[in-house]
């Protein structure tokens, strides 16, 4: 392949496309034999990778450049264009779970596959095509009225990630300062914001309605995020557990931070500076850590090894923040090229590590996969599999952390990135808690959202003291997280991933070559079996059974002596 800077992007051809899985639609219909039923099933596959690698490519180039004014057109397109490909995919998973052949489908490629085709035979319909591209246009805008959030701080102009090392500098007033910038931001544009929020609720409800679906917006979400092994009953038993056994462990790490450094109640500015002399950053930038990073995937494995060297050839990531650039990372894939990209806003932090080692491991799971395995379906898993991927190769970086920090800075930046993961855990399922809260009451007004999520706040996060900004005081730092504006009930993934992490990070200690082996297999699966299956085929807890988070996390716990 080329490098990804000279792809050269080309609109796909709708009406041929549709004329084209028209012709596939007929002969999986017509099929005598299941080759003929295979043979139309697996050309309908690569149809829609030509397609979806059309549509990543301009993803990318519109997040790379928000003020791109031909990727912004082309992501308006796709967005049209893709619902509008909803009745004939509907079509396709109708024959293919009506098919004489499914037998020989499940013997060959596994019940996953039909099992995916169930959920979406539930999701999709052409009546939700009206919301599905206002959904997608709401969206857009809200991205762009994020990008463009920006503020001067101290001389210079920054956006939310330019203030990142601001907030977590060790000079308190400094952190203060950048983070009332930071909420004066978000407050700023917390009136465009709730109205962008407003109307993706009213869109997403019409739609579970539109399809009949008695659990709401939560079933709808639910079913696009692929769980079918789970609901919320089980991801409610979850949050119990992290309730029970993380909070209070987390509560003890914040009370010593506090005397740490020196201050004798921790404000909401303060959590991010661990040390008083200074959270330790890494050794440079992104030429040298991404040096650094080539040399450790080399060593891990000869599978990572060629993974990274892979990345580097063809310049699949784009690591600075610049202006206009989309927040947050992500890494997504490029189905035609076996290829991932990763992308990042780089700010000088811990954060630039965790980039490497967390969109990595997304990355060389879905390599992995594409190589592994036969269906596009297959190349990547659901998200709190993902998750996992991402999480535990951030643990098995722990031994690099001197090349990446300094041989002076180990023992702190291993302490920040263990007690950030554990202490990251209670927001995470505030999230969860609040999106499951917003759809089950969507009449809510923004107000009385705010004051859900400070609910919230304080049974899962009650050290959170805001030091009296109104804004944030009556909830308003909801808004912070874009996976609740574009990414329903993703954000307790992040969680149940980071248990499963944890449990794999404790047979680390014990047997650094068997985990990586369980690791490996994880990640060859890709997305071939159900959520229990897969973390049964690693050797992994089911996180939702009572016990199994204080069985991940006790080592962790005790390993940070709280």
């Amino acid at each position: 392949m080329e490098k990804f800077s000279e792809i050269v992007y080309k609109r796909p051809d709708m009406a041929a496309l549709k004329k084209a899985m028209k012709q596939q639609l007929e002969l999986l219909k017509k099929a005598k034999t299941y080759e003929e039923a295979r043979a139309a099933y697996l050309a309908s596959q690569e149809i829609t990778a030509h397609a979806e690698t059309s549509y990543v490519v301009a993803s990318v180039r519109n997040t790379l450049d928000t003020t791109d004014k031909f990727y912004d057109g082309e992501m308006q397109f796709f967005n049209r264009a893709l619902a509008m490909l909803m009745p004939i995919s509907k079509a396709f998973i109708d024959a293919m779970l009506r098919t004489p052949f499914r037998a020989e489908f499940e013997a060959e490629f596994g019940k996953q596959l039909f099992t995916l085709a169930e959920m979406a035979q539930k999701s999709q319909s052409k009546k939700i095509i009206p919301e599905l591209i206002a959904q997608g246009t709401t969206e857009n805008n809200y991205k762009k009225t994020a990008a463009a959030c920006k503020t001067t701080f101290r001389g210079e102009e920054c956006n939310f990630y330019g203030l990142l090392k601001h907030m977590e500098s060790p000079d308190r007033e400094e952190r203060k300062e950048a983070y009332l910038a930071w909420a004066k931001l978000y407050e700023g544009a917390s009136e465009q914001l709730d109205k962008q929020f407003d109307k993706l609720i009213k869109l997403r409800v019409r739609m579970a309605k539109k399809l009949g679906l008695p659990g709401g917006f939560t079933e709808l979400g639910y079913l696009n995020m692929h769980r079918a092994n789970y609901g919320p009953a089980e991801v409610e038993q979850f949050r119990a557990q992290v309730k029970a056994v993380i909070v209070p462990a987390v509560a003890k790490l914040r009370e010593e931070q506090a005397k740490r450094l020196g201050v004798e109640k921790l404000k909401y500015y303060d959590e991010t500076c661990i040390y008083p002399d200074g959270n330790a950053d890494p050794v440079g930038g992104e030429a040298e850590l991404v040096a650094v990073a080539q040399r450790m995937y080399r060593e891990i494995s000869p599978e990572t090894g060629e993974f990274f060297d892979f990345l580097f050839e063809y310049g699949l990531f784009d690591l600075a923040t610049r202006p206009g650039k989309h927040l947050g990372g992500y890494c997504t894939y490029l189905a035609d090229y076996k290829a991932p990209f990763i992308f990042s806003n780089f700010n000088g932090t811990a954060a630039d590590v965790n980039v490497l080692t967390h969109e990595a491991g997304h990355a060389f799971a879905g390599y992995t996969a594409m190589r592994s395995q036969p269906l596009m379906d297959y190349m990547s898993s659901t998200s709190e599999v993902n998750e996992i991927h991402s999480m535990t190769m951030e643990h098995f970086a722990y031994p690099y952390m001197k090349d990446f920090f300094g041989e002076e800075n180990v023992a702190k930046a291993k302490y920040a990135h263990l007690s950030g993961a554990l202490s990251t855990i209670p927001y995470l399922v505030s999230v969860d808690e609040f999106q499951h809260r917003v759809y089950a009451k969507p009449e809510m007004t923004a107000k009385e959202r705010r004051a859900v999520w400070h609910e919230i706040e304080q049974t899962y996060m009650p050290w959170r003291d805001y030091d009296g900004v109104p804004f944030l005081e009556e909830g308003g730092f909801w808004m912070q997280k874009q996976h609740i504006f574009l990414y329903p009930f993703y954000y307790v993934d992040y969680a149940l991933a980071q248990v499963c992490a944890f449990e794999f990070y404790g047979r680390m200690k014990k047997d650094h070559s068997d985990a990586w082996q369980s690791y490996l297999a994880l990640c060859r699966a890709g997305g071939s079996k159900g959520y229990f299956e897969l973390l049964q085929l690693a050797g992994l807890s089911n996180p939702f059974v009572e016990g199994s988070v204080e069985k991940a996390v006790r080592h962790v716990i005790e390993e940070l002596n709280v």
